[in-house]
């Protein structure tokens, strides 16, 4: 059975953002633990659990809904996709280089440091894991 033909456009772009979703969460998860472990940062205020959750998924499901958007785009899309969402996640690292959270500047410092990071995956999954897993078969075939 070919599964490509019962998946139209906006679906696959749909459910591609899910899966990156999920797997920007975990690697959240990871990396957020064994940066925590590391630096012995333990403010949990703003970047926890629920909050990664929520925001990896819904914001990666909404990515995934903009990169059909942008597949429609004849001819350079899938590259104008690529460069946007690369644009986007290096801007966001920029001004995490100017947010303050605490009085305390080691804490800023550190905070920062996991934001940098937790933005990295995620910009990555946004950028390079959605139109690299809609525009593979395999994943088409075995996944969705």
């Amino acid at each position: 059975m070919n599964h490509e033909e019962l998946q139209d456009p906006f679906s696959k772009s749909l459910l591609t953002g899910l899966f990156a979703g999920i797997t920007a969460t975990l690697c959240c998860f990871v990396f957020g633990l064994a940066y925590r472990l590391q630096t012995g940062f333990l403010l949990t205020d703003f970047i926890n659990v629920p909050s990664i959750i929520f925001v990896c998924n819904i914001l990666l499901l909404a990515i995934g809904m903009l990169h059909f958007m942008f597949e429609r785009i004849p001819r350079y899309g899938t590259w104008i996709y690529i460069i946007t969402f690369t644009v986007i996640t290096l801007f966001c690292i920029w001004k995490t280089g100017s947010i303050q959270r605490s009085n305390i500047y080691e804490e800023t410092i550190k905070f920062r440091g996991l934001l940098t990071g937790m933005i990295i995956i995620i910009g990555s999954s946004a950028s390079l894991l959605i139109p690299y897993l809609y525009h593979n078969r395999k994943f088409i075939q075995y996944i969705i």
